[in-house]
């Protein structure tokens, strides 16, 4: 059962263009979803025009196609390539850098000079996804702090899916379509019988504050209804699901799995999945000297457990084949993850099926793993 605030608001269509201006005078640097190269991705926006208005994204295995709609929704899309990782968790970090002295080196560690970024449009994946980040970066015992400033000066507005994609499968991981908790302002875009209005929720003090200055009535019983009619389309929509039950020790019994086999004569090891995945946090570090030798920078950058010198420790590679890279990646994301940090690494938001060159399909990888489990029935 989807259930609303009782307390929430309703506003026009342009709502949007005063929620923009509200943020950047309060400083932020507006970031949120926008059409470029073919896709809808996440950069600054300036103005309501920014968005993707009258889009939307048909999604399947391999596949990513923009389509017009016949409306102008500002958010009717499912999710593009890229996630609000790219922000938090950027893809090249400068740690440190030093420079030679009379004296020797003298290392400094560069102030980040991002944000505070205001987020437009989180889905309630990805809201998922940045809340498992924070249990890698923030509550482990050693916190990351460019992704702790950044995190803590965020401002997040969700919107609430009112249509899902043929590889989405957030209600199986118990993810969406509907934020539950964690964000400033919750929207809901309304689209039916001609009406086109946003159902707002306040979620934090600085939300409400935001709240005020959007020309908005008192929702509903009605608003509320049309509202939940939305979010349930797009879980009519669902095109994956995932049976989640007992998958950890599902996945543990299975590491000699004829299915690997299966699944590795695909697999490129191209690194597409991690690198789209909203939750994989995987890097490396690089020194990098000038030609002199008198300056040398550390960047931390992110890397995939695809890549073959991930896993290289001295005197080789612990993962040399495409079979042990796949079921490392998957295994962790399914079931070691729940271990380490007491919850799944997917929020089912499909962009590992969508933008995998071949297709794989982690929901189906699943289904044929439990189809062909050595302990079924047992």
């Amino acid at each position: 059962m989807l259930v609303f605030p009782h307390m929430a608001r309703v506003a026009a269509k342009d709502c949007v263009h005063f929620l923009l201006n509200a943020l950047q005078r309060r400083g932020y640097t507006c970031i949120g979803p926008t059409v470029r190269e073919g896709a809808i991705v996440y950069e600054e926006i300036r103005s309501e025009q920014d968005l993707p208005i009258g889009y939307t994204d048909e999604q399947d295995g391999g596949t990513y196609r923009l389509q017009k709609r016949n409306d102008e929704a500002r958010f009717g899309y499912t999710v593009g390539p890229q996630s609000w990782k790219r922000y938090l968790f950027p893809p090249s970090t400068l740690l440190m850098k030093a420079q030679r002295t009379p004296d020797g080196f003298i290392a400094t560690a560069p102030a980040d000079q991002a944000g505070p970024y205001a987020f437009i449009g989180v889905r309630a994946c990805d809201l998922n996804a940045i809340a498992v980040q924070d249990r890698t970066f923030l509550n482990g015992p050693y916190v990351d702090p460019t992704y702790k400033a950044r995190r803590e000066a965020a401002f997040i507005v969700v919107v609430n899916c009112g249509q899902a994609g043929r590889t989405c499968f957030c209600v199986s991981m118990n993810t969406g379509p509907l934020a539950k908790t964690g964000y400033d302002l919750a929207f809901t875009e309304i689209l039916e019988d001609g009406r086109h209005e946003f159902l707002i929720e306040a979620g934090s003090e600085r939300g409400e504050e935001v709240a005020g200055e959007l020309h908005t009535r008192l929702a509903t019983d009605n608003d509320n209804i049309a509202a939940h009619r939305m979010v349930e389309r797009a879980v009519a929509q669902m095109g994956r699901t995932m049976e989640t039950s007992g998958i950890k020790d599902l996945l543990y019994r299975n590491m000699e799995n004829p299915r690997w086999d299966n699944v590795a004569a695909r697999c490129l090891s191209c690194a597409n999945c991690t690198m789209v995945c909203p939750t994989c946090f995987c890097s490396t570090v690089e020194e990098v000297t000038d030609l002199t030798g008198d300056h040398t920078e550390r960047w931390r950058r992110w890397d995939s457990c695809f890549t073959a010198a991930h896993s290289y420790i001295h005197g080789g590679t612990v993962r040399p084949t495409t079979l042990s890279r796949y079921r490392q990646w998957m295994t962790h994301k399914l079931a070691t993850w729940i271990d380490q940090f007491q919850t799944s690494g997917c929020v089912g938001c499909g962009r590992c099926i969508t933008w995998c060159p071949v297709g794989i399909d982690i929901t189906e990888e699943v289904r044929a793993i439990r189809e062909t489990d050595g302990a079924k029935g047992h």
